[in-house]
């Protein structure tokens, strides 16, 4: 399945060329994957709360591929792609209309109070899992 978040390029996301600064599209997708969560019904601050822990990016492998200008309208494309015990992976791209701007490879972990990596809760875990069929 995969989660849709529209945006509007804003001035104080360019740079002098009007252009999408470049580290702007992580804010992007971040965005993004906060609204993905909180569509599948798990609210981020009372997991904190309940059971300790919170989602981390891990990793991201990113491809710029064609600039995004001031007052475009863009769409965060977001998909699921792997759940484990700890972590899961999710594949987004930035687009506006059909052509992709930016793509992106992203690895979240669950982080216990401590830092450490802590199992992500099976209630959250069955909601990934079902996001993944």
């Amino acid at each position: 399945m995969t989660h849709r978040f529209d945006l509007r390029v804003y001035y104080e996301d360019t740079d002098l060329a009007g252009i999408v600064y470049y580290a702007n599209y992580l804010k992007f997708i971040e965005r993004a994957r906060s609204e993905w969560i909180a569509a599948l019904g798990v609210d981020q601050m009372a997991l904190k709360r309940a059971a300790g822990v919170v989602f981390a990016v891990r990793r991201v492998v990113a491809d710029y591929l064609r600039p995004a200008h001031f007052g475009d309208a863009l769409s965060v494309v977001s998909r699921l792609t792997a759940v484990s015990g700890a972590r899961f992976e999710i594949d987004q791209q930035v687009l506006r209309g059909d052509s992709v701007l930016f793509a992106a490879e992203v690895t979240v972990v669950c982080l216990g109070a401590n830092g450490a990596a802590a199992r992500i809760p099976a209630e959250i875990r069955r909601l990934l899992a079902q996001d993944l069929a």
